[in-house]
């Protein structure tokens, strides 16, 4: 969500700071601007919409400097205009800011009391006024910073922009990343490693509560409590080509079918197949002593965590609740001393399920942390980090890193289990194979594309769409509903297939399609039953099946698609490609903006 980007550079900043903003555009945004250091003056260029628009209106006028801040916007305060777009700024100054401050009605009050005007409807405005108004009245820029950063309550990551000191940027963060990067007589500020990737891939991650003075030189980071600190330079190991859509259309198209490959990865990591054992970082706890496991995630890796729900119980036969972020801490659950909480994220940055960490920190919680950023905010707060390895997800839309939190998902399962002695050698040993299988088996998956390509057509016109499935199919109902709610904007919701009679059936008629997903095995025969129950009162259905399920039941059904005959541990993997290629023929079917679907943003940092 929103992307920032600031250069102290030694050369014309505009085009570069674009770029730079082009390389975020994953995170998703509905306005955009930058601003430039020249002469004593701000030099500001905004535009609501896509990038091309700003763009555009960079190309109609000059916009020089040397040193600039620029920014993606996804609208949160305020409609997505161009005067709610940032860089915002006063007389002194130019700020961007990712996240939202929560007590800046009240602050906006009080300087409006004092006499200033605000030109935006936004939330951003009023930190740039309250700086601003200390620089007015004869502070540094340091000192004004300083000041200011301890009234603001809220999330943010910012940069800021003063106009008499054209060498010279300050950003700072609070629950909101942020990262400097040092270049060659140039240095930078950015939302993640991928905006800098181009620039450098020597960077500093700011901590919780830092803040930055960046001038071409360098940077001077200092604590919460204003005292000087160094943080760790590290190489980045981001990659400019990470961003390029190669042959494909799409880059979620290209991130469907990085799965085989990116799955294998992240299984090497966990998997030992010489031995055939089950394989994890050092761990620095006893798991024989945790009782209770809680997931707290959102949204697709909330949907990874309701399957991982099944296997540690069918498995390793420990407890496990499971929470979506934004509504754990607002419950008051009653957790367990000494229980793990388990925490799934793709960016390792959202809001909630950050929040909701710390929580269970507070609580005296083992903290292990499932995400696709091992430098992120989740990841350095973890006791034990799991990595997905999926590389870096551009698409909003997540699917590579679904099936890789999956992936390693069950390689947790499968250890605890062996740990607790619920699984012996023999049957340890069969699930590393099984588990082996599965980019072979997403292989075989994907190989079916051009036949779901063919018969998105059938789905493209519907107003409404169900998905059904029994056991760890029915999280997998869900994410295909999400799947295309997002990127079609057609009306999907996923049910566990005995609930349809309870209520959804009554949804039924010749105008809803259902996808069924339903690989045969010992829960086939009652999914079959309840896609019956469908096609009884004329609904159109859309098994997914293996080739066993497809000629025992896909006869009368409005189209098939056949998945290769796996395991029921790795069905959920494997089941993920065709409700992640459906929902994208769909979208491109409809024509909508499948990687940057409207009003979504690739990373929540805020609440």
């Amino acid at each position: 969500m929103c992307g920032i980007i600031g250069i102290v550079g030694n050369q014309p900043v505009a085009q570069r700071l674009l770029d730079g903003l082009r390389r975020m555009e994953y995170r998703g945004y509905d306005s955009a601007g930058i601003c430039t250091l020249h002469g004593g003056e701000l030099v500001r260029r905004r535009a609501e919409g896509k990038l091309a628009n700003l763009a555009e209106v960079l190309d109609g006028i000059e916009t020089p400097g040397e040193t600039g801040i620029a920014h993606t916007r996804w609208a949160t305060h305020g409609a997505p205009t161009t005067s709610n777009a940032h860089p915002h700024a006063t007389e002194e100054l130019a700020l961007v800011h990712n996240g939202i401050i929560e007590n800046f009605r009240p602050l906006r009050e009080e300087m409006q009391a004092r006499g200033r005007t605000f030109e935006s409807e936004t939330d951003t405005e009023v930190v740039a006024h309250l700086v601003s108004e200390q620089v007015e009245a004869g502070m540094s820029p340091r000192d004004a910073v300083k000041d200011v950063l301890p009234r603001l309550r809220g999330a943010f990551a910012l940069a800021i922009a003063f106009r008499e000191h054209p060498d010279m940027l300050i950003g700072a963060r609070l629950g909101s990343p942020l990262v400097v990067g040092y270049g060659d007589g140039e240095t930078y500020l950015g939302s993640d490693a991928l905006a800098l990737a181009p620039l450098t891939q020597r960077i500093s991650y700011l901590e919780e509560g830092d803040w930055v003075v960046v001038t071409r030189d360098g940077a001077e980071i200092f604590d919460s409590e204003n005292n000087p600190v160094e943080r760790e330079v590290t190489t980045s190991g981001a990659s400019a080509s990470a961003i390029e859509k190669g042959n494909y259309r799409h880059f979620m198209q290209k991130e469907i079918f990085e799965q085989p490959t990116v799955v294998a990865q992240t299984l090497q990591s966990y998997l030992r197949p010489v031995e055939q054992r089950v394989a994890l970082p050092q761990i620095d706890f006893d798991i024989t002593a945790i009782d209770r496991v809680t997931i707290v995630a959102c949204g697709t890796s909330y949907y990874a965590g309701m399957v991982a729900k099944y296997w540690f119980e069918q498995f390793a036969r420990v407890p496990v609740d499971i929470d979506f972020a934004s509504e754990f801490r607002y419950r008051e659950p009653v957790l367990q001393p000494g229980g793990l909480a388990l925490f799934i994220s793709q960016s390792g940055e959202t809001a909630d399920t950050l929040a909701a960490l710390r929580h269970c920190k507070q609580e005296g919680q083992t903290i292990a942390v499932v995400v696709n950023v091992p430098t992120s905010s989740m990841a350095r707060e973890a006791d034990l980090l799991l990595p997905t390895h999926a590389g870096p997800e551009i698409g909003v839309a997540s699917t590579k890193a679904f099936t890789c939190q999956l992936a390693v998902l069950a390689a947790l399962a499968a250890h605890f289990a062996v740990k607790k002695g619920k699984l012996n050698r023999e049957e340890e040993a069969d699930i590393v194979a099984h588990l082996l299988e599965a980019p072979a088996c997403l292989n075989a998956a994907l190989d079916h594309d051009e036949d779901i390509a063919a018969m998105a057509h059938l789905i493209a016109p519907a107003r409404d769409v169900l998905y059904l499935g029994r056991g760890p199919d029915f999280p997998l109902a869900l994410e295909g509903a999400l799947k295309l709610k997002e990127i079609s904007y057609i009306h999907a919701e996923g049910y566990a297939s005995g609930e349809m009679k309870h209520g959804p059936i009554a949804l039924i008629d010749e105008d809803v399609p259902v996808i069924c997903l339903a690989p045969s095995g010992p829960l086939f025969e009652k999914t079959v039953s309840n896609m019956e129950e469908v096609r009884a009162r004329g609904g159109k259905v859309v098994l997914i099946s293996d080739a066993e399920g497809l000629a025992e039941a896909g006869e009368g059904c409005m189209a098939t698609i056949e998945m290769p005959k796996v395991h029921p541990l790795i069905a959920p993997l494997v089941y993920a490609v065709p409700v992640q290629l459906l929902a994208y023929h769909v979208a491109v079917a409809k024509g909508t903006d499948v990687d940057q679907p409207r009003n979504l943003a690739k990373s929540v940092t805020v609440e």
